[in-house]
């Protein structure tokens, strides 16, 4: 199991908000079984690393399909194979040594 973080930035869009294009990139992920969470700054997706990595390419292709010529796709991976690995989990494992 993965936790994996993403953030897709289309670029030249004529404004600076990107909540539009975020909510977009989102309904794709809406589609997959994926656990994940809207964070302020990505977006942070649980699951099998094939089927994570298969689903962000689809949403790195929305801006492209709403006709944005350029698109920078950021993505951070914490695979574990000692131990199942959550973002439930993550977060506790800090919150435990507090």
């Amino acid at each position: 199991m993965a936790v994996v973080e993403v953030s897709i930035l289309p670029l030249g869009t004529g404004t600076p908000s990107m909540s539009k294009y975020v909510a977009d990139v989102l309904k794709v992920l809406k589609e997959s079984n994926l656990k994940y969470e809207l964070t302020a700054m990505g977006t942070i997706i649980e699951g099998d690393l094939d089927e994570v990595l298969k689903w962000i390419r689809k949403m790195h292709e929305v801006p492209f399909k709403e006709g944005i010529k350029r698109v920078v796709t950021t993505i951070e991976i914490d695979d574990r194979r000692d131990k199942g690995l959550t973002i439930e989990g993550k977060v506790k494992a800090v919150e435990n040594k507090k």
